[in-house]
């Protein structure tokens, strides 16, 4: 009977532990967001994709862009270098776009316009301006670092069948929203859906990624939307033709392929 008792005490603490210890283990939200920013913007040594984008009004008339991205990442302490080739239509054909990204640091960018033969630096507080006319900015193309937001897990849930953490993240400088909410794969840290909030915690845009598909052992978010709740406009795009570790070198991403574009890779 002694020993029944003992085992059954111990079970009972065990019981007792096992919430405490799940707690334990399940990640912090400053380790939930690295995890997701490195799977959704790092994946591989270096990527080139074929980007068709559409940019319909609220009502229904489209606009597209149809573009190659490079992206080389260039060692451990997170910086990266994008290149992106508009194949059309025929007014942006042959704009390129050239972003040097620093973790520690603003970012660099600059646009070749084909028209003039000029290469224009854009400012460094232009990360959060729209994206050549699309409701993506060119901080949600190149990604945003971790420190610049606080961030809080608020809860675990389901959405669309897969496991998300449901994470908040707040601006430490004054920006264009005041709170970020976002839902991100428990098991593929992509982030599934987010929700941009003002000031008056009125909603200001919603990102989802509508197709998440493996290419080698990297998931990626191939079919994406982000729509703006105040003007009823919105963008898709879809990511074709995603290669990883394909060779890139650092030379391409400099002025030089701005005016003359790479052949080789944006075929």
């Amino acid at each position: 009977m002694m020993l029944l008792r003992q085992i059954a005490i111990s079970l009972l603490a065990a019981a007792a532990a096992a919430p405490a210890l799940a707690r334990a283990a399940e990640p912090s939200a400053d380790e939930i967001v690295s995890r997701s920013l490195e799977s959704f913007y790092y994946a591989g040594n270096d990527m080139r994709t074929k980007v068709q984008m559409k940019l319909i009004n609220p009502q229904g008339k489209v606009r597209e862009r149809e573009m190659t991205m490079l992206r080389i990442n260039l060692g451990a302490a997170g910086d990266q270098r994008y290149y992106i080739y508009f194949h059309g239509p025929t007014d942006v054909k042959g704009t390129s776009l050239l972003v040097w990204k620093y973790p520690v640091k603003e970012d660099d960018r600059w646009i070749f316009v084909p028209t003039l033969r000029l290469v224009k630096r854009i400012a460094a507080d232009d990360k959060r301006s729209s994206f050549v006319g699309s409701d993506f900015t060119y901080e949600d193309v190149s990604g945003r670092d971790l420190s610049d937001e606080t961030h809080a897990l608020v809860r675990k849930e389901s959405l669309g069948g897969r496991p998300t953490y449901v994470i908040e993240s707040k601006p430490k400088a004054a920006v264009d929203y005041a709170r970020r909410v976002s839902w991100i794969d428990a098991e593929r840290w992509l982030p599934l859906k987010e929700e941009y909030f003002d000031v008056r915690n009125e909603a200001l845009r919603t990102f989802t990624a509508d197709k998440v598909e493996q290419t080698g052992k990297h998931w990626t978010i191939t079919a994406r939307t982000m729509k703006n709740l105040q003007s009823g406009h919105r963008t898709e795009v879809v990511f074709r033709e995603v290669e990883y570790d394909v060779g890139l070198t650092q030379d391409i991403f400099t002025e030089r392929y701005l005016r003359d574009a790479p052949s080789q890779w944006v075929r």
